[in-house]
C-alpha cells in the first residue's frame, strides 16, 4: 500500500503532527515519521526528501512553525504532493507559519491545511491516495457515511430533548 512521509521541525509538533498519524493508521494507510529541521540539520534534511520516492512515499505531510520552511523545501526536493500544516505559534498565533506555508513561488505547490490541522492533513492525504487506491477510498467514503450520521443523531437528539438539556449535557 501507498506510504506517507510524516515530518516535522520539532517534537513540539508532534501533538498535531499525531492526529494526522492517527487518521492514517484508522485508514490503514502507511507511513513513517520523523522530526527534522529544515534550518538546523540541512544534510539530513536534503537526504530524507530526495530519498523519499526511493523508500515508497507517494505524499509527505510536513509541519513547522514560524518561518515555516520544511513544507516548501519538501515540495522543491519531492516530485509528488505535498501537504503543509501551519502551526501555531505564540508570537503571531500561526498567521506567521499559514503565510510561510501558502505564499509558494510559482511552481512549487505545497497544498495547505489550517492552522494546526493535522487531521485534515492525514485526510487529504488519503484522498490523494484514494485517486489510485480503492480500498482507500472506500474507507473514506464510510468515514463520511460516520460524520454525516453523526451529526443526524446529534440534532434527532437535541430535537428530542431541547437545546438548554443539551447544554447541559455536553
Amino acid at each position: 500500500m501507498a506510504k506517507v512521509g510524516i515530518v516535522m521541525g520539532s517534537d513540539s509538533d508532534m501533538p498535531v503532527m499525531a492526529q494526522a498519524a492517527d487518521f492514517l493508521k484508522k485508514m490503514g494507510i502507511a507511513f513513517e515519521m520523523t522530526v527534522i529541521s529544515a534550518h538546523r540539520e540541512p544534510d539530513i534534511f536534503f537526504a530524507w526528501a530526495k530519498s523519499a520516492e526511493e523508500r515508497g512515499i507517494k505524499v509527505i505531510i510536513a509541519g513547522a512553525g514560524k518561518a515555516a520552511h520544511l513544507p516548501g523545501m519538501c515540495a522543491a526536493l519531492f516530485p509528488m504532493p505535498v501537504i503543509g500544516i501551519p502551526m501555531k505559534t505564540s508570537d503571531l498565533g500561526g498567521v506567521d507559519s499559514l503565510y510561510s506555508i501558502v505564499q509558494m513561488p510559482s511552481g512549487i505547490p505545497v497544498a495547505t491545511v489550517a492552522i494546526n490541522g493535522g487531521k485534515n492533513a492525514g485526510i487529504l492525504a488519503a484522498k490523494i491516495l484514494a485517486v489510485s487506491e480503492p480500498e482507500i477510498l472506500e474507507k473514506l467514503k464510510q468515514f463520511s457515511e460516520d460524520m454525516k450520521n453523526e451529526v443526524v443523531a446529534k440534532a434527532d437528539k437535541l430535537e428530542e430533548i431541547g437545546y438548554k438539556e443539551y447544554l447541559a449535557q455536553m
